[in-house]
C-alpha cells in the first residue's frame, strides 16, 4: 500500500487503523478573472493533471468537456497505477509528461512548497511557465471553471453553476458528498464493523432519497445539468465496478434501482459525460492499488458494461440538458478512452 504520509491512493485521502477521513485540500489557491490569488485565468498556461480512476478528478474532467476548455485547459492523465511515489506519467513516452516535463505529479507539488508532507491528490492544476502546483482543491476546481473560466468558455457552454439556483445546488451536494462520494470510501476503508455499518446505513439512506427525488424530475437542481449531477454521477458510474463489493457496498447494485440507473445511463450518454469514463483504469486502480481492502490484487472481469448503453426513457421526464446552449463537440484528438475501457 501506499504510504498515506506522502500519497493519497485516490483524492485527497487518509486511512489506516483509525476512522477513514478525508484531509482538506492543502493547496487552495483559486484561479480567478481577477487573478487575485496571483493566478488569473489564462488561456494555454495552466495544466490539469488527472487520473481517469479518480472521481473527485473525473468531476473535472467533466466539467472541462461540457464547458469546451480543451483547448485553454490542457489535461495530462495519469497512470492508473502508482508506486510509492504516487501519481505517475508513465502513459506518456519516456515515462514523462510532454509539457510539464515531469515523471511524477509530485514533483510539481515540490516545485510549490518542498517538503511538503501530505499527499499528492488528483484533480490538480500546475502551471505551465513555474511548473509548480496551484490547486489540488477538488471541491473548488469545478466551481471555477464554471464561474470563473467563462471569458473562455465555448459558445453554447451551460450555466452548471446558475446564481439563482446554487443556494439549492449547495444543500443537494452537501448531502451527496458526505453520505454518497465520501460515503462509499467511509465504508470501504472502515477498519470497525460499527463504523461500516453506519456509513453503509447513511449511504443507502442517502440513495433512496436521491432516487426518490430523481422519480419524477431529470436533474438534481432545476431542468438542466449542474455541477450537483456532475458530482453525483462520478460516484454512480463507479458503483457497480468497485463500490458494490470492493467497498462493500452490496445492499443492492445500481443497476437494480431503475430510476438510478435510468439516471446514470442517460449522463453516461449524454456528450461530455461517458466519454470521460475509461472502466479499465477505475478497476485497475481501485483492486490492484488498494492492497489492504484487496491482497491478492485480483480485478473482477465483470460486470458487464453493454448496459450503459441501452435506452434509458429518461427524456419523458422533460428537461434541457444544456439549457439554452448546446452539447460539447467531439472529443479532441489524443483525449479519446481507448476500448478497453468503453462498454
Amino acid at each position: 500500500m501506499n504510504d498515506p504520509a506522502r500519497t493519497e491512493p485516490d483524492g485527497n485521502t487518509e486511512y489506516g487503523h483509525k476512522p477513514f477521513k478525508r484531509s482538506r485540500s492543502h493547496f487552495a489557491d483559486r484561479i480567478t478573472a481577477d487573478g487575485r490569488d496571483g493566478w488569473p485565468v489564462e488561456a494555454g498556461r495552466y495544466r490539469l493533471v488527472v487520473s481517469r480512476a479518480c472521481p473527485w478528478a473525473s468531476r473535472a474532467l467533466v466539467s472541462r468537456r461540457l464547458l469546451g476548455l480543451e483547448s485553454a485547459l490542457s489535461l495530462a492523465v495519469a497512470d492508473s497505477l502508482q508506486d510509492d511515489r504516487s501519481w505517475r506519467f508513465t502513459l506518456d513516452e519516456g515515462g514523462r509528461d510532454p509539457v510539464l516535463g515531469i515523471e511524477y505529479l509530485g514533483e510539481a507539488y515540490d516545485a510549490r512548497e518542498r517538503g511538503y508532507p501530505g499527499g499528492v491528490s488528483v484533480p490538480a492544476v500546475v502551471d505551465i511557465p513555474s511548473g509548480k502546483l496551484v490547486t489540488n482543491d477538488y471541491q473548488r476546481i469545478t466551481l471555477d471553471l464554471a464561474t470563473e473560466w467563462t471569458a473562455l468558455h465555448r459558445p453554447g457552454a451551460p450555466d452548471l453553476y446558475p446564481e439563482p439556483l446554487r443556494e439549492e445546488i449547495d444543500d443537494v451536494m452537501e448531502g451527496i458528498y458526505r453520505d454518497v462520494n465520501n460515503g462509499v470510501y467511509r465504508a470501504g476503508f472502515a477498519t470497525g464493523q460499527d463504523e461500516y455499518e453506519a456509513a453503509y446505513g447513511d449511504l443507502f439512506r442517502r440513495l433512496d432519497r436521491v432516487s426518490e427525488r430523481l422519480a419524477y424530475r431529470r436533474y438534481l437542481v432545476g431542468d438542466t445539468i449542474t455541477e450537483a449531477d456532475i458530482r453525483l454521477f462520478t460516484t454512480l458510474v463507479r458503483f457497480d465496478a468497485v463500490y458494490h463489493g470492493h467497498f462493500k457496498c452490496n445492499r443492492s447494485k445500481l443497476a437494480e434501482d431503475p430510476v438510478l440507473w435510468g439516471y446514470s445511463r442517460d449522463l453516461y450518454q449524454t456528450p461530455g459525460f461517458g466519454d470521460t469514463v475509461d472502466f479499465h483504469h477505475i478497476k485497475q486502480h481501485y483492486y490492484r492499488v488498494h492492497t489492504g481492502i484487496n491482497p491478492t490484487g485480483i480485478v473482477p472481469v465483470g460486470p458487464d458494461l453493454s448496459g450503459w448503453l441501452t435506452p434509458h426513457h429518461r427524456e419523458q421526464l422533460g428537461g434541457r440538458p444544456f439549457g439554452d446552449g448546446t452539447p460539447p463537440g467531439p472529443v479532441p484528438a489524443g483525449e479519446e478512452v481507448p476500448a478497453q475501457g468503453r462498454p
